[in-house]
């Protein structure tokens, strides 16, 4: 081998060693960063000199001239990859049925001691009083006091459940501008990416890492499916829809319900749209939602992966009242729903006593003494009055909820008490014009209270009275809670497990980059001496021959 040719073995071996030191200085570095993958220097032999080509020998005379340095490749396990973000995106899902289902019992006021059953309760002991002496204007005032007091509660615990309903509508907002956020980074970094390795000389790994990381979040926030391209591009697709495909990104928007406020994303490509007369476009989602939340939330389908969809179920697509829990509304998406099934089967039981206890006076009421009625229209006394509408037929008789169906119902945000009543409970007397006092009356209020005649909703048979209802409602939270924390026990398993999987090969371990340090240095070093050996060589030949 000729001694300057000899050179160049030595040269490459001292540029292949630095660059691996680099890279493990750069790993060594990093190796706390979050999302980080580390990477390997990947060398092979140097271009080959042919010296002859003998036909009839195994192979040609050649001369090598030292090693190559080919790339920096990223050490990442696509199957890992693929199933670490599967499970995040189910465990996301869990979370945050596990938060809403944990905020719904800390609305209902069951781990502070000021219990919404306290305001039942005296309220039930207030018609047990009132039942033993009807006349009595203290145990009728009670009556009235107890009434209001449960009616306030009721509309804090449901007023709460409400404002909870437009936090998690918030997080709607947010997760999807944080989703197409990153959508257009994820495409920006394509296009750097792309533009760094189109000659495939270079690696953007640490653009790649910043990409992954941006996948990873993705992940966790709704069911997404990827691919690679052969030019680098990563595409993306959210729920079956493409959201990043190469140099496009197709946003996500936002329809806004104008009654509640309440978000629905749907893929702003797939609506169709008119434009107004200042340009803006007002758009029809039908067929263009982004997520279809009457699907039954299933594992084997896949339908229970992403915080954002959980959201959007938790939340609920309206303001519920007891009318969602006949049989003919009650939907999976209200089913479904942790926040609009509470407020449903909340809202039924206050409809429900509310409605009662005026049937039973109305029933007894009799407008030709006036005995139960109210003085000034001769109607039967309602001790709970709608706010927007009256409660009774125009001939005085009780009116059932779905007589009209314009009629404003009997619901929590609907409700008050009888202002007349509060002035003077002694209105109701329960002494009829014969000086008799009417017990009859009070019992059937008693017994409407301990009839066993409440379901919490149609896929419910247990019955229950007005006392043991709210008992019942608050039981199923806890369950359904228990259930949700232990699935979500579960699958936190699963995903932290799955991560240390992928971290074995993606992190960085110092004790192994130590000892690659080692390695590197004693190849330059060697490259170096060998260098230093051609070059005395050289030099002795160059000596000798020119004395």
């Amino acid at each position: 081998m000729p001694l300057m040719g000899s050179l160049y073995i030595g040269k490459s071996g001292l540029q292949t060693s630095q660059n691996a030191l680099n890279t493990t200085a750069h790993n060594m570095s990093n190796a706390d960063t979050k999302g980080y993958v580390r990477q390997q220097v990947m060398l092979g032999t140097g271009i080959y000199n042919t010296i002859k080509v003998d036909f009839k020998a195994v192979a040609s005379q050649q001369l090598g001239l030292g090693v190559e340095y080919s790339k920096t490749r990223q050490v990442r396990d696509y199957f890992l990859d693929q199933t670490y973000r599967k499970e995040l995106g189910r465990c996301e899902f869990y979370t945050v049925s596990r938060d809403a289902l944990e905020e719904v019992e800390f609305l209902l006021d069951e781990m502070n001691g000021e219990t919404f059953q306290g305001s039942l309760n005296n309220l039930w002991t207030s018609v047990q009083e009132l039942a033993k002496d009807p006349s009595s204007a203290v145990t009728q005032g009670l009556l009235i006091e107890r009434c209001s007091e449960f009616l306030n509660r009721a509309q804090s615990v449901y007023g709460g459940l409400k404002d909870y309903q437009n936090n998690l509508n918030a997080s709607v907002k947010q997760k999807v501008d944080t989703i197409n956020e990153y959508a257009k980074q994820i495409k920006e970094l394509n296009d750097s990416i792309r533009y760094i390795e189109v000659g495939g000389f270079e690696e953007a790994n640490d653009l790649r890492d910043t990409r992954n990381r941006l996948v990873d979040e993705l992940a966790g926030m709704a069911n997404i499916s990827y691919s690679e391209d052969i030019d680098g591009n990563i595409c993306i697709q959210l729920e079956g829809e493409d959201l990043v495909k190469r140099d496009v990104v197709y946003e996500i928007g936002l329809d806004t319900d104008p009654n509640t406020g309440f978000y629905t994303p749907f893929w702003i490509h797939n609506a169709k749209y008119t434009t107004n007369s200042d340009g803006t476009r007002v758009y029809n989602i039908e067929g263009a939602k982004v997520f279809d939340l009457e699907m039954v939330v299933s594992s084997d389908l896949n339908t229970d992966v992403g915080s954002l969809k959980s959201t959007l179920m938790a939340r609920g697509d309206h303001i519920a009242n007891y009318t969602d829990l006949k049989e003919e509304n009650y939907s999976n998406s209200v089913s479904q729903s942790v926040v609009m099934n509470v407020m449903a089967e909340f809202d039924q039981l206050i409809h429900n006593i509310a409605t009662t206890m005026n049937k039973v006076i109305a029933d007894n009421a009799d407008p030709n003494t006036g005995y139960l009625c109210d003085p000034a229209t001769g109607k039967p006394l309602q001790i709970f009055q709608k706010i927007a509408s009256d409660g009774y037929a125009a001939d005085g008789t009780y009116m059932e909820e779905n007589q009209d169906i314009n009629e404003t119902l009997y619901t929590i945000d609907n409700l008050q008490i009888n202002q007349k009543l509060l002035q003077q409970p002694t209105l109701l007397g329960f002494v009829k014009n014969d000086d008799s006092v009417d017990f009859e009356t009070m019992e059937q209020m008693k017994a409407a209270f301990m009839a066993q005649s409440n379901t919490l909703n149609p896929y419910v048979k247990k019955t229950s009275n007005f006392i043991d209802y709210y008992g019942d409602l608050v039981s199923q939270v806890a369950n359904s809670g228990s259930v949700f924390i232990s699935v979500l026990t579960n699958q936190q398993k699963t995903v932290d497990s799955t991560f240390a999987a992928r971290e074995q090969i993606i992190g960085v371990s110092q004790d192994e980059e130590l000892t690659n340090m080692v390695k590197f240095q004693n190849a330059y070093n060697a490259s170096s001496r060998y260098i230093n050996v051609i070059d005395e060589m050289l030099e002795h030949i160059l000596n000798t021959l020119g004395s």
